[in-house]
């Protein structure tokens, strides 16, 4: 029974691998690859169970992302007369969703504005977005801030709320992206609403204007514009999908681990002229594979530790500065179970380079697989007994085949 033969192989490897050797039947290894499966879906559940993504407007969570849409074409605005309004694919935030910023430029102005109409409302009211955030950057005039800066967001009608950015502005830099991220909603600070129809459930539009002492050449530009701060689970965004989407990316850790560590050792052995035949090897290498299957429960357990994870924009997005921040927040977080999953993947380590010794020293002193390799060799004068490789001999092989298939593996899948 492949269950017993699973259990020998933890508590008896010299002598399971001699009998599983004499079988060859894949039933154990493609037993072991769906309990693989399922703690990989255990893990990623309680991983998801913890993990809150920020949602957004426009929308940057994968598979339903529009990117950074308002400030990638400029077509979604308009200007004060004689401001010119176009993309600029030269200088942006780099991240995952950019392609542009929105360029404003005119000639001898002391005011200027610019605003969006967005399509539909944004909620930012009780359980819906907290914050606005965007992207500044004054590149011209390049010796005179603004004396005056007032940010709009239009509500129902003709309404709107005002806040006033002007010390905000003129505490950045010139010619340096400026970050702007403002509480909204009912509780927040310095907003002041221009009349009772204004609802923070309803925000249809943002107006920024800018004004100078004087008449000045104008260089602005926007990017990254966004409504966020409300996250959700994970879960209970893709549901089903998720877990599903584990099951399939499951499945090829398993696979080629082990086919790249039977190969690997059975080209080294090959290559140290012992016995070896390809089937009884890969069986008896899937059967060692337990120890992944251990590894992956024992992780699932790990996970429980977590606490919840919360995963926002500047991680989603990628932009440099801000992600590198936001990410080693996330990474001080599961420090813990990263330590914990650390150590518990030096042992498996350990633990498959010594059932490859068992299975190399098993697969070369076998009588049935030497006597098959005489009958099928070229050479019928030369004797093909089963002559075991010596123990020193099994771990070097398998350590070097271990070695490998962790290198080629990372290349390949990353992991």
């Amino acid at each position: 029974m492949p269950i017993k033969e699973i259990l020998k192989v933890l508590y008896a490897p010299h002598k399971a691998f001699k009998e599983i050797l004499q079988r060859t039947s894949y039933l154990g290894p493609i037993l072991l690859l769906i309990f693989f499966v399922l703690a990989q879906v255990g893990s990623s559940y309680v991983v998801a169970s913890r993990s809150y993504v920020e949602l957004t407007a426009p929308q940057t969570v994968p598979l339903t992302a529009q990117g950074d849409l308002w400030t990638d074409n400029a077509l979604f605005w308009k200007a004060s007369e004689g401001v010119a309004v176009r993309n600029n694919t030269g200088d942006y935030i780099n991240s995952t969703y950019a392609t542009a910023s929105i360029e404003f430029t005119a000639h001898n102005f002391s005011n200027v504005w610019m605003e969006i109409r967005f399509n539909g409302s944004i909620n930012c009211g009780a359980g819906g977005f907290q914050n606005i955030s965007f992207r500044v950057k004054q590149v011209a005039p390049s010796g005179a801030k603004p004396e005056k800066v007032s940010l709009y967001l239009y509500s129902l009608g003709d309404s709107s709320f005002y806040y006033d950015l002007t010390d905000a502005i003129q505490s950045g830099a010139v010619n340096i992206w400026n970050n702007m991220t403002l509480s909204v909603g009912a509780g927040a600070e310095r907003w002041t609403v221009s009349d009772a129809s204004a609802k923070w459930e309803n925000i249809t539009g943002l107006k920024i204007e800018f004004a100078w002492a004087s008449s000045v050449d104008v260089d602005l530009l926007v990017d990254q514009l966004f409504f966020k701060g409300d996250y959700e689970l994970l879960l209970d965004l893709y549901g089903v999908s998720y877990l599903a989407n584990v099951v399939l990316t499951g499945i090829a850790p398993f696979l080629f681990e082990w086919l790249l560590l039977t190969g690997l050792m059975y080209i080294i052995i090959k290559g140290l002229n012992g016995n070896v035949i390809w089937l009884p090897l890969m069986i008896a290498v899937g059967f060692a594979l337990v120890v992944l299957v251990i590894q992956a429960f024992i992780i699932a357990v790990v996970y429980t530790a977590l606490p919840n994870l919360y995963y926002s924009l500047e991680v989603l997005a990628g932009a440099p500065g801000e992600y590198e921040v936001a990410r080693q927040v996330l990474l001080n977080s599961i420090s813990f179970v990263s330590s914990v999953g650390g150590v518990v993947q030096i042992a498996v380590y350990v633990w498959i380079i010594a059932l490859g010794a068992f299975i190399i020293r098993a697969v070369t002193g076998d009588e049935k697989i030497a006597e098959q390799l005489g009958k099928t060799a070229l050479d019928t004068s030369v004797s093909r007994g089963a002559v075991a490789f010596g123990w020193m001999k099994c771990l070097f092989v398998s350590g070097i085949s271990l070695f490998l298939t962790v290198i080629i593996l990372g290349f390949l899948l990353g992991i």
